[in-house]
């Protein structure tokens, strides 16, 4: 689902014209956070087209992601993104906890990767409350397939931009996911 639900952005004009209203718009910034939604949107549309001609959304292709990252036997901090994985069993609740979602959330997404073969629960044999998920060979075999073709449509994404514009994009946008990070409601402009 879209987060900016504008296809037009205002022009620039408009924005300058805005602001003598609003003193608190600053038009350089308003743009570039409202270009910054709408690409995120169209992104986001590219790859859930994907993912849905997989029969997958972003969450439960997440959630197969994580679960591969473990089968391949990386250990719990091999490497990159691999480092939200605790050792040992993956359970509902470390899977909620790498991905950033409630366990309520989690469980729902497992429920619909296992009722479709791709992921199921295991109980563990010493405590039988502990539970973990693992990727079944129908979830390993699926992500073989679309794995390709989603790498492919990333790349076709990133196309317009060179090698350099891209690490000074990833530069760019992890200066400003940092600061978000910090902002607290109040100082995201929420009284």
């Amino acid at each position: 689902m879209p987060l900016l639900l504008l296809k037009d952005l205002p022009r620039y004009e408009c924005l300058l014209e805005a602001a003598k209203k609003f003193p608190d718009l600053d038009p350089s910034a308003c743009d570039v956070f409202l270009n910054l939604l709408r690409t995120g949107d169209e992104v986001f549309r590219v790859t859930e087209n994907n993912y849905a001609s997989h029969g997958l959304s972003q969450g439960r292709f997440g959630v197969l992601m994580l679960l591969k990252k473990r089968s391949a036997g990386a250990p719990a901090d091999a490497g990159a993104g691999e480092h939200c994985l605790p050792a040992g069993p993956l359970t509902p609740a470390a899977l909620a906890e790498a991905a950033g979602v409630t366990r309520a959330t989690m469980t729902g997404l497992i429920d619909t990767l296992e009722r479709d073969g791709l992921a199921r629960r295991v109980r563990d044999a010493n405590d039988r409350r502990m539970m973990s998920v693992n990727l079944t060979p129908k979830g390993r075999k699926l992500l073989e397939k679309i794995l390709p073709l989603h790498f492919r449509a990333m790349a076709e994404v990133m196309s317009p931009l060179k090698e350099g514009e891209r690490k000074t994009l990833v530069l760019l946008l992890n200066k400003i996911l940092q600061h978000a990070s910090t902002l607290t409601p109040a100082q995201a402009g929420r009284d």
